[in-house]
């Protein structure tokens, strides 16, 4: 039996974050992964790293994350694009909602402005005639997250990280975890499974939520921001069995990535076809130009989701050396790497660059 200071077990975008912060730290660690690194909920997202400012917690762990994600923006595995983001006012009533956006942004720190119709529809002009304004955040980018994690994991390994490729950890014991096939780990033991967190630690609630997304050919500098209308937010958080919301972003290669819709509980990864009429009928009214475009291909994907839509990161209680990184549903590619420094300061007992509470496991029991 193979003793480890960390044994990660998932190779997502969190899970690889968490492996290559620990690794680079000095610790021993294992990689626990059964299928392609970054292939689950990493593989379908978007890859946007945007700053949610809903919630304080939320905006907190995103503003951290996204200062440590401009250490990787010449880097050409992670594809980063700074387009911006532009989010998009339908009206004076959602314009007027935009100072106290802007004023929550800047106070954690990010660039944040107003933009008038003019400036929208110089900025893009191929969005729908009426819109009042929006939201500039010029900053924010988006990468490719399979390739990220990918990186993350071969970085850790560099630095003396074993990877187990294609075992899968079937439960977990006292000083560790055993394996499918049979083989068992020793040391403390970080669960990064997202939606499969409930077969090692059941006592963690955790529901999926699938998304659908759809990417065009080849059109280049046809939008030039990540576009998202202002509602997003409350399609991404609100409790309704199924939403869709305007988010439309310009990829590197020159197609055009269109979401976003959301559907609890459906755990098969089949499209549905009346809610990917829903989320396109959506964009449309956005963009009415994606009409004549060629869409290539449409994918699901599951993203983990918590009761209150915060992540759990930190130590699970009654659980001996065991730690928890899942649930950070639509935000996981934004979150990554906060959370993983976020977890090796607790792990090492180091003082936490932005408190922790809000995320702690615990507070599920209390």
């Amino acid at each position: 039996m193979k003793t480890y200071d960390l044994i990660v077990i998932g190779a997502g975008i969190v899970g690889a974050a968490c492996a290559e912060a620990a690794a680079g730290e000095g610790l021993r660690v294992a990689i626990v992964e059964p299928g392609p690194i970054g292939g689950g909920s990493t593989a379908a997202a978007m890859g946007h790293l945007v700053a949610m400012d809903d919630d304080p917690a939320e905006l907190a762990l995103s503003a951290y994350s996204l200062r440590l994600w401009e250490s990787y923006c010449e880097l050409a595995e992670a594809e980063f694009s700074r387009c911006g983001t532009l989010w998009v006012a339908r009206n004076e009533l959602e314009m007027a909602r935009l100072p106290t956006k802007i004023a929550r942004l800047q106070a954690a720190g990010l660039q944040a402005r107003a933009v008038d119709a003019q400036e929208l529809y110089l900025r893009e002009p191929e969005l729908a005639p009426g819109l009042a304004g929006g939201m500039l955040a010029p900053a924010e980018a988006v990468v490719y997250p399979p390739r990220m994690a990918r990186y993350l994991v071969a970085r850790a390994c560099a630095n003396g990280a074993q990877l187990f490729a294609g075992r899968r950890a079937v439960a977990l014991a006292g000083d560790g975890v055993g394996l499918d096939d049979g083989s068992r780990l020793s040391g403390p033991v970080l669960v990064a499974t997202g939606c499969a967190l409930p077969q090692l630690l059941p006592e963690l609630p955790m529901r999926s939520r699938k998304g659908q997304l759809v990417i065009t050919d080849r059109y280049p500098a046809l939008v030039r921001h990540q576009l998202l209308e202002l509602g997003y937010a409350d399609s991404a958080h609100g409790d309704a069995d199924s939403s869709v919301a305007f988010n439309v972003q310009p990829r590197p290669t020159g197609q055009l990535l269109i979401g976003s819709s959301r559907e609890f509980d459906a755990t098969d990864r089949a499209v549905s076809g009346p809610l990917l009429r829903r989320m396109l009928e959506r964009a449309f009214v956005f963009l009415p130009m994606l009409r004549d475009l060629q869409a290539i291909r449409v994918w699901t994907g599951l993203r983990p989701a918590t009761p209150d839509g915060r992540p759990y990161l930190g130590a699970v209680q009654e659980r001996r050396n065991v730690w928890v990184a899942a649930g950070h549903e639509g935000l996981g590619v934004t979150t990554a790497l906060g959370s993983a420094r976020l977890l090796m300061d607790l792990m090492l007992g180091r003082a936490t660059a932005i408190e922790p509470a809000p995320y702690a496991p615990a507070r599920v029991a209390a």
